[in-house]
Parts: C-alpha cells; sequence; structure tokens
C-alpha cells in the first residue's frame, strides 16, 4: 500500500540530502598520461616545501539565491532534523511512527455481558430496599449486639440500631457495586472506548464521569435534591458507632478529613482509567524543563551548532564551520567527513589538535578525499549522511509485517550491508535499478567521508553511476580505458596469488581440487617472479601450462644459481608432472584461454601502456572502483573474472591492518562467481570489516550443493518478485518457522433422538433449507513458514520483495514485504 508522507513529515528537500548551495572546491588536476603505479591509487603531485598547508584553489561565488529573512539553508535543515530511534531497515530521518493500533471492536456478547449484570445488581439493590431479600439481616444480626434491636426482628430501639443499618447499606451497595462491576468487566469496557481519544481528552472524560458520580454522593452540595448514594452515611455512622454518639461529628476537624477520604474513594476509580496521574507527570516535566536550567550546556543544541566540538572547548572551530554551514559552503558529505573524523580522533589528543588546527585553516574542505571530490556529479537515490543510510523503498503494511514498519520508509545502512547481501530475482524485476545501483551510489558517498571502499562490477551498460564518481574506471577490453587490472591483486607470494587465481580458473568445476590447481599455479608462477622479477601474463602462464618439458627446462636454466633452491625444487616437481594423467596444466590452459583472446590482450600487465590498478588497494584506501565486464561473447570470461575477482577480494581483505574503513564489493551479476571456496570464505569478510553484494537471477546459478550454505552466510536476503517456486523453497528454509495462533470452526449436524425435536428440526430444515448444526470453534497454536515457496511464487506483486536483515552488532528483522517502487 503506498503511504507516502501519511507516518512522515514533509522533507524540504523531497527525502534527499541537500545539495551543495555552491560548488565544491575542484578537485585537484590528475596528470594527463597514465605513468606507471605501484601504489594503487593515483594521489595528487606533490605539493613544493612551504611552511604550513598547501593553500586550497579559491572557489567563485555564485549569485546568492534570494532568501527571506529567518530561512535557514536545506543543509542546516538537513542537520538539524530529528531522526528518532528506529527498528532495523527503518528510514530514521523526520520518521514519525504509525500510531497505535486502535482497540479491537467489542462484540455484542461484551456489551450484553456488561448490561445483564448491571440490571441484576439493580434487582437485588431494589429488594434490599423494600425488604424483602431473603435472610438479608442475618449477618447484622450475627454481628451487633441483641440489644440494639427488638427481639426477633432487626428493627432498631435506639441510634445504634440506626447507624448499624446505615453501616450494613454501605458495605451491601460497594459490594454489589464491586460485583457487578467485576462481572461486567466495567473496567476493560471504559478503557476500550476511552483508549481511542488522547490522554488530555481520556483524562477530561473521566473528570466529568467524575463530577457525576460525586452529584450522586453529594447532592446537596451541588445543590440537588435526590437522596445520596449509601457512600458518605455509613462513614459518618461507623465512625459514631466507634466514638459513642454522633457528638463526635461536630469537630470539623474530624468530619471534613472523613468528607475528603470519601470524595478520594469515589475519584479513585476515575483517576485510574483516565491516567490521571501520569498526565500530571508529564506535565511536571514539561514545566520543569521549560524553568529550570539545563545540567548540561550543550543539551538540546541543534547539531548546526557543533555541540561536539563547543563541549571539548573548541569554538572557534565550531562558529567557523556553523559560518561554512549558513554560508552555504558546506555540504553534508563535509558534514558527516568533519564527524566521523571528530569521532576517530576521540582517544587521540596529538590527532584532535591537528584536526582542529586542520578545520581552522581549511574549514570545510578540511580531511577532503584525496581525489579532491567532495560530492557526486549526480545522485539518484536518497539519502543521510548523517546515519550512512540510503532509502530504497517502503514496507508494506500487512498481515506479517510489525506495527512499528507499517508504512515506515525503508533504508540500508553499512551496518546492515556489512552481513554481505543477497538479493535473487529474474530479469527486469529492478535488482540493479532498485537496489544495487542505490546501495553502490551510498557507499561512493560515504568513500568521500573515508567510511568505506567499494568496488563496484558490471557490465559495460549497467547503470551505476558516471564515470566522475569513481576513482578508478577499469573498461576490460576497451583500447581506451585508461586502467589496466593486475591479476595478482598486487600480491607478492606466488601461493596466495596462486590461490586465488586457482580459484578464478577452476572453483566452478566439480570434481577438481583448487588446492591442487593452486599447487601447479604456484609451480610456474614462483619460478617465473624469481626468473623475471614478475608474475607471468596471461599468454606467458597459458605458455607455462601447455609447455612441454624442455620449455621448462629453460626456465630452470633462467632460474639464479644462489638463493632458488625452493624455486628449483618446485619447477622440477612441475616437470615430472607434465605429460601424466593426473597432469592438471592442459585444464588450466584451457580455462586461461577465455581470457587470452584479442580483445584482451593488452589487458593484465599485456604490454599496454595503462595504469596497473590492484584490488588490494581498497583494502588500505577509501578508494571508488569501477570495473567495467566486455559484454557479448565472452560469457566465460565474464565467469572467470566474476570469481577471480570475488577470490581476489576475499584474499586482499584477510587480516588486513588497521582496518580503518569497511570494503564492499558489489557484482551486479554473479552468475559463475560463487564456489564452494568463496561460499566458505564468505562467513570470514564480517571480522574484517568487508562484505559483498550478489545479484543473482536464480539460485541455479548456483550449485545446488551451496544454497543452504550461501543463505546461511549472508546477513540480509532478498527475493523478488517472481521468484519460481524451487527458489523459493531454499529461502523459506533459511527463513524457518514461526508460531502462530489459528482458529478452526467445524460444523456438526445435530442428530435428535425425541420426536418433537425431529419435527422441529424437520420443520427447520424445510424452512431454511439447512440442516440444523451446531459450531465447534478450535484455537491453537501451530508453526508455520514466515514464508511458504508458493508464497514467495506467486503472492508477492511486481515491484516488491521480501527483505530480511541482519545487523553486524547480530540483531536482526524477520522478512518483510518491501515496496520498491518509486
Amino acid at each position: 500500500m503506498e503511504t507516502d508522507g501519511t507516518y512522515e513529515s514533509r522533507d524540504p528537500f523531497g527525502g534527499a540530502a541537500p545539495p551543495p548551495a555552491r560548488p565544491a572546491p575542484p578537485p585537484v588536476p590528475r596528470p594527463a598520461g597514465p605513468p606507471a603505479i605501484g601504489s594503487p591509487v593515483a594521489q595528487p603531485p606533490a605539493a613544493p616545501p612551504s611552511a604550513g598547508p598547501p593553500p586550497v584553489p579559491p572557489v567563485p561565488a555564485p549569485p546568492r539565491p534570494a532568501r527571506s529573512p529567518g530561512v535557514r539553508p536545506p543543509v542546516v535543515e538537513w542537520l538539524d532534523a530529528p531522526r528518532p530511534k528506529a527498528g532495523l531497515g527503518i528510514w530514521r530521518f523526520r520518521h514519525v511512527p504509525p500510531p497505535a493500533a486502535g482497540p479491537a471492536r467489542l462484540a455484542p456478547a461484551t456489551v450484553a455481558g456488561m448490561l445483564i449484570p448491571a440490571a441484576v445488581g439493580l434487582l437485588i439493590w431494589s429488594a434490599y430496599r423494600r425488604g424483602t431479600l431473603p435472610y438479608m439481616y442475618v449477618v447484622l444480626q450475627t454481628l451487633t449486639p441483641s440489644d440494639w434491636w427488638y427481639h426477633g426482628t432487626t428493627a432498631p430501639r435506639d441510634w445504634h440500631g440506626q447507624a448499624a443499618h446505615a453501616v450494613f447499606g454501605g458495605v451491601v451497595f460497594v459490594g454489589l457495586v464491586c460485583a457487578v462491576a467485576a462481572l461486567g468487566s466495567w473496567g476493560k469496557i471504559v478503557r476500550h472506548y476511552l483508549g481511542r481519544f488522547r490522554a488530555p481528552v481520556r483524562a477530561a472524560l473521566a473528570g466529568a464521569g467524575a463530577l457525576i458520580a460525586l452529584a450522586f454522593v453529594w447532592p446537596e452540595a451541588f445543590g440537588l435534591g435526590w437522596d445520596p448514594l449509601p457512600l458518605g452515611l455509613p462513614v459518618l455512622s461507623l465512625v459514631s458507632l466507634v466514638g459513642g454518639g454522633y457528638d463526635v461529628l461536630e469537630s470539623p476537624f474530624l468530619v471534613y478529613p472523613l468528607y475528603a477520604l470519601v470524595t478520594a474513594l469515589v475519584l479513585w476509580p476515575f483517576a485510574r482509567v483516565g491516567e490521571w496521574a501520569s498526565l500530571f507527570r508529564a506535565w511536571r516535566a514539561r514545566a520543569a524543563g521549560t524553568t529550570a536550567p539545563a545540567p548540561d550546556p550543550a543539551a538540546g543544541v541543534p547539531r548546526s551548532q557543533w555541540p561536539e566540538l563547543r563541549e571539548a572547548g573548541q569554538q572557534r572551530a565550531a562558529d567557523l564551520l556553523v559560518g561554512e554551514l549558513t554560508t552555504g559552503r558546506m555540504n553534508d558529505v563535509d558534514c558527516a567527513r568533519v564527524r566521523r573524523a571528530w569521532r576517530d580522533t576521540d582517544r587521540d589528543a596529538a590527532r584532535r589538535a591537528a584536526l582542529v588546527r586542520t578545520l581552522i585553516d581549511q574549514g570545510a574542505a578540511a580531511g577532503a578525499h584525496p581525489s579532491g571530490d567532495r560530492d557526486l556529479p549526480h545522485r539518484s537515490a536518497t539519502h543521510d549522511l548523517l546515519l550512512d543510510q540510503v532509502r530504497i523503498g517502503r514496507y508494506v503494511s500487512a498481515e506479517r509485517t510489525p506495527h512499528a514498519y507499517h508504512g515506515a520508509g525503508l533504508a540500508l545502512d553499512p551496518g546492515l550491508v556489512g552481513t554481505s547481501l543477497l538479493a535473487v530475482g529474474p530479469s527486469g524485476t529492478g535488482k540493479t535499478r532498485s537496489l544495487v545501483a542505490p546501495v553502490v551510489e551510498s557507499l561512493t558517498l560515504q568513500a568521500l567521508t573515508g567510511a568505506c571502499a567499494v568496488v563496484a562490477v558490471g557490465s559495460v551498460g549497467t547503470p551505476l553511476g558516471p564515470d566522475e564518481a569513481y576513482d578508478v574506471v577499469i573498461r576490460l577490453g576497451d583500447p581506451a580505458s585508461r586502467y589496466d587490472l593486475d591479476l595478482y591483486a598486487g600480491v607478492t607470494d606466488p601461493d596466495e596469488a596462486a590461490a586465488f587465481l586457482a580459484e578464478g580458473l577452476v572453483g566452478d568445476m566439480e570434481g577438481m581440487e583448487t588446492r591442487r590447481a593452486a599447487t601447479v599455479l604456484a609451480q610456474l608462477i614462483g619460478p617465473y617472479r624469481a626468473a623475471y622479477g614478475r608474475f607471468p601474463t596471461v599468454p606467458a602462464l597459458r605458455e607455462l601450462l601447455e609447455a612441454r618439458p624442455e620449455t621448462l627446462t629453460a626456465l630452470l636454466d633462467l632460474l639464479p644459481a644462489d638463493g632458488a633452491r625452493a624455486m628449483r625444487r618446485e619447477l622440477d616437481s612441475r616437470i615430472r608432472q607434465v605429460g601424466t594423467a593426473t597432469d592438471l596444466g592442459p585444464v588450466l590452459a584451457d580455462r586461461l584461454a577465455a581470457l587470452d583472446r584479442p580483445v584482451f590482450a593488452e589487458f593484465f600487465g599485456g604490454g599496454r601502456e595503462a595504469r596497473p590498478f590492484s584490488l588490494g588497494a581498497v583494502a588500505q584506501h577509501p578508494m571508488r572502483v569501477r570495473i567495467s565486464l566486455p559484454e557479448g561473447g565472452h560469457e566465460e570470461a565474464v565467469r572467470l573474472l566474476n570469481r577471480l575477482l570475488l577470490a581476489q577480494f576475499q584474499s586482499v581483505t584477510r587480516d588486513r591492518a588497521g582496518r580503518g574503513h569497511t570494503a564492499f564489493l558489489a557484482l551486479d551479476d554473479a552468475a559463475g562467481a560463487l564456489t564452494p571456496g568463496t561460499v566458505r570464505a564468505l562467513q570470514r569478510l564480517r571480522p574484517q570489516k568487508a562484505a559483498v553484494v550478489l545479484a543473482l537471477r536464480t539460485l541455479a546459478e548456483v550449485p545446488e550443493a551451496l544454497h543452504g550454505p550461501l543463505l546461511a552466510v549472508v546477513g540480509c536476503r532478498m527475493a523478488f518478485s517472481g521468484l519460481p517456486t524451487w527458489d523459493g523453497r531454499a529461502f523459506a528454509e533459511a527463513w524457518g518457522t514461526e508460531r502462530v495462533e489459528t482458529t478452526e470452526v467445524a460444523h456438526h449436524t445435530v442428530f435428535a433422538d425425541q420426536p418433537m425435536t425431529r419435527a422441529f428440526h424437520a420443520l427447520r430444515k424445510l424452512v431454511t433449507g439447512k440442516a440444523v448444526t451446531t459450531e465447534a470453534v478450535t484455537v491453537r497454536e501451530v508453526e508455520r513458514q514466515r514464508w511458504s515457496a508458493s508464497d514467495l511464487a506467486h503472492d508477492v506483486p511486481a515491484g516488491h520483495a521480501v527483505l530480511s536483515l541482519t545487523h553486524v552488532r547480530g540483531e536482526h528483522a524477520p522478512p518483510l514485504l518491501v515496496d520498491l517502487r518509486g
């Protein structure tokens, strides 16, 4: 159901983070030519030595738009907007929880159950007043002295009997009222109807009821002429009996407290129903909040005033940032970057002092991304960088959806994507447009704040943002590409390089041991590196895999005589394997032939003067990398490259020092990328602050034996509409079952034994056309699947998906139906 705007206040920026009011400073010019780099990211040219930081290039101020006095800039409104606490995956920017569910409608039987005890109570009280209630004075005779009454009766001799009658009548009345209220569930029914109103209205209605009740208890005080209810007189009579006469009631210090006590007892049930105490406490809290001084000087200070800097005594830096905000020279990326840098230096006084100096010198441009970019050239999704959230849809108000999620916005953040995300859905269901592209765009924005690094992999036409949004763009197979991909991810250990290279080449082959393939590759690339000082290119490696013993013997002769004993032993072992039945060289060479094509001739270190990029850079720097895979006629190469990139990513993020930022790999088409080895390695990513986003058209693109392990290792699972039932079965098993209460109604035909009863039943069947039946209702608790395979295949509308979430802290949300349209 589309409820856009129902539970959220209007966003002056259309829900998106505000764009900068003036352009960011231009990035530092990059060199036109592609110099060879050993480092993973191109750094700006070194500035000449000088005192102090390099000067910031001046920014030409555009014409300032006309603004009404008192109107704050959009970025200030965005920064100060409320973001209340909410459940996992809920868009918190100006989120308003849905109103509480209205009370259920009372059944007619419930109302009748309230009225019937009241009618019976009125009859009993009427009989008591007329003296026709049997044995009504037996208790009175038993508990009181006999000299108060005439012999054999309860007719009073003096004032003692009259007072005893008043007390007994009050006890009977109160007991009767309590019994009728309990049997008729008066409290439940009154709360049901009063619960529809707000707290002040509820308290006012309870107060009106209390006034009506007091008018019947003390009618003389209201100028009314009817007889009072037996509440005040019984209390006064009881005090007279205890005090020895009515003289004790002449003291105002006793009578008025008794009146107050009776009045308080009458008001007490109305105060409970109207919740007067809680309303009074809330009123006092509001009054104290407006009058009492705040103990914390920074309490209630809006974020746009930078209270964290002011608490640390950095008033000058805070005032400078406030000026940057109000003049429009600071955008949401700058705010997020400065706040993150401030948090990161919390326990390092030296770094914090350096940060403060940089803030004073450079203002909003302090600590900018090495590329010089302070925003993306274009945004297509709605972001809230203060919480690192990106909005991708809305939760549907369905039966399975908890009330707190009804109509709320759906948002993802690094805490959720950090557990890895798997999305499965047929082509055309919007996996790229609705999920992968917004998530990648969010990660590229967060990379500008230094929070993460992202590698987005997809075909050439995949809409993952413009090239200007990335630091490195690799177009494999395109001669115009400025960057090349390092086949060995920048590692220097031949065994490590051979491990992920074997995973990419033969990881998807059934019955093939990647460990043996890695051994064969290590026996070749290790000696080649020892002989030539670098790893072999694709043609050279293929030639080594297909080589005869004499070719490998020539390589053996090139190894240095001293210091290469281990490499000689490796190559000797490889020479002995060539031509045997267990030789894996031809199999590996056949797989590697997919990359040894003319379209890739100048890539993977093939002699082209392009800047080689090593995937290991994302483990050390907050980079934005886009890798475009070739289309048409190179399907096997694309699958191989997907496996290779995933294996490289898992290898370079293992045991990385520091782990200051999170590394993400997004595969828009993960077909063929998942193997037993890569699925096993996925569970090691979360402790290393790394994660992957995988999109599949169907689980059939993954070996069937890996369906369960894959769904078990990823934290966030997403099933799009149009999912086949065999894929839905795997999701249903992963999401498990839940206990629900079911109601079964059975109708049984009544068979009468008596002739008269049978005649009535026959007449009723003749008139109504239906046999006489009885209804049996059975309520029980059963286990059912949260989402069955049939539900996922047939009950998910177009443009929707079922999503379950898990946070890196261990919290999780059940699978819920979400609307991804718009």
